[in-house]
């Protein structure tokens, strides 16, 4: 049988922001943090010796490297990032493996405990 697969590798950190545009009061002006769970899919024609659309390793190394950007950190801080919302954070991280995952098809950002998360689509 024939057709593109779509792989799935995770993550999750944690972090702080804040949101500087919300008027003084406001819960989101002041700095919270979240933990956050991270799926990027890559899709693609597997390999036809390894039977892979991506080696998992690899996909796990570009991510690690992603983490250690993000995990316990103040997001604001973090350049591309100034604006913390979902809808950046999911373009940031894509941004970030489009270049080395050709196949990148989504980045899907959530905040489990707030029941939120968006998706960034190729």
């Amino acid at each position: 049988m024939t057709g593109r697969l779509e792989i799935v590798k995770a993550f999750t950190f944690e972090a702080a922001h804040h949101f500087q545009h919300m008027p003084v009061g406001h819960g989101y002006q002041r700095m919270h943090g979240h933990s956050y769970h991270v799926e990027v899919a890559l899709t693609g024609e597997p390999d036809p010796v390894s039977g892979w659309v991506a080696d998992f390793a690899e996909v796990g190394k570009a991510l690690d490297a992603v983490r250690d950007i993000l995990d316990h950190n103040v997001l604001n801080e973090i350049p591309g990032l100034e604006t913390p919302s979902l809808e950046t954070i999911s373009r940031w991280i894509a941004a970030r493996l489009a270049g080395t995952f050709p196949g990148l098809a989504w980045v899907k950002v959530a905040r489990p405990s707030c029941n939120e998360y968006c998706v960034w689509r190729a």
